[in-house]
């Protein structure tokens, strides 16, 4: 019953303790972004209500989510040192309770917050990001023209397209050109003057094409002024693609993580990087909470003040390897999904090696 009623007592705390770290981190962080954007909003004419309920309701969840194994990290430390300079922990330990056992409501805790950060970054977030990043295309950034000429893009393997130009309003291309080259031999070359989507019919409208085709029969070609067609290319591949890994639920992220690879795409890595980190983060929660009671379990002379900013510096410190690390998998130097959980395994290593060698 007593390790019990300590059970609630801890994971209570530490639970109040991370709310009360992040309603102070987002609403400093709210506050700048504020400072920064308000001139937008004046200009645009951004309504209040849609300040307040579609971008800020929407950009808090984002940040809570982005550092949140920042935000655990100092919380565990935060609360872990005041009752440690209380004399809490000797307690506990003298009283027979063993430190691994003291630890065990604090990864309950954490278990419970890596639940939730999962559930939201693969299902919750992404819905609210695509509100906050509409509210931002609107009253923040400029509006979007698709202004490319002369795109060539790779909709299949062995398989191109090229269009002289797009216009996203009328969802129109010109000089359209699509190739099947396998090798160093061109199969056949689909050629139009215009391509114009139809959205009840999920197709495209092909005018004055013809159709060049060689095979071992030779060359043949064929004309006709309109036929509809089916292509691995819609009109949102001309859209602006601002933050769109974002937006995407996990089973949408692997869908078009999916059709990029059908097409042989570049840009792959940057998808590749949200999908892994979403499931890297829990896990850096239970890791950095670990850490946290580590180092600030003992009671130190220089008081609670410097365990919070050793807190602070080794927590700054994960984040920095990991954008180090995410920069090199996005120059894809390395494999994607090892540097991605590179800073995990750093970091749990660190946690093994404190957990050994630091006096509690």
């Amino acid at each position: 019953m007593k390790f019990k009623i300590l059970d609630r007592y801890l994971i209570k705390n530490f639970l109040i303790t991370y709310v009360f770290v992040a309603f102070v981190i987002v609403l400093i962080i709210c506050m700048i972004d504020y400072t920064e954007k308000v001139d937008d909003f004046l200009d645009k004419k951004a309504p209040l209500r849609e300040i307040i309920i579609d971008y800020y309701l929407n950009l808090i969840p984002y940040w809570i989510n982005y550092i949140s194994p920042l935000m655990v990290f100092i919380a565990t430390v935060f609360f872990t040192s005041r009752i440690a300079a209380r004399t809490e922990i000797i307690a506990m330990l003298s009283s027979g309770i063993s430190f691994g056992r003291m630890l065990r409501p604090y990864m309950a805790g954490a278990v419970v917050l890596g639940i939730l950060t999962f559930i939201q970054v693969g299902w919750v977030l992404p819905k609210a990001n695509k509100i906050r990043n509409s509210f931002e295309k609107t009253y923040v950034k400029n509006e979007f023209y698709f202004s490319g000429h002369n795109v060539h893009i790779t909709i299949a393997p062995d398989v191109y397209a090229y269009l002289e130009s797009y216009n996203t309003t009328t969802q129109t291309g010109n000089k359209f050109t699509m190739e099947t080259i396998k090798g160093t031999k061109l199969l056949q070359k689909f050629y139009a003057d215009k391509i114009v989507w139809q959205p009840k019919k999920g197709k495209w409208t092909l005018q004055n094409y013809q159709v060049r085709t060689l095979d071992s029969l030779g060359e043949r070609l064929s004309r006709g002024t309109e036929i509809d067609t089916t292509i691995n290319l819609s009109p949102k591949d001309f859209e602006s693609d601002y933050n769109l890994f974002e937006t995407f639920t996990l089973p949408e992220l692997n869908a078009y993580i999916d059709l990029l690879k059908s097409r042989g795409a570049d840009g792959l890595e940057v998808y590749l990087i949200e999908k892994y980190t979403r499931f890297t983060q829990p896990f850096a929660i239970l890791i950095l909470t670990a850490i946290g009671v580590i180092v600030s379990a003992r009671k130190s002379r220089r008081g609670v003040g410097w365990q919070i900013a050793l807190g602070f510096m080794l927590a700054f410190i994960y984040i920095l390897f990991f954008l180090l690390s995410k920069g090199v998998a996005e120059a894809g130097t390395i494999n994607t999904l090892f540097a991605v959980w590179l800073p995990n395994i750093v970091f749990s290593a660190i946690g093994v090696l404190l957990y050994k060698t630091l006096p509690r």
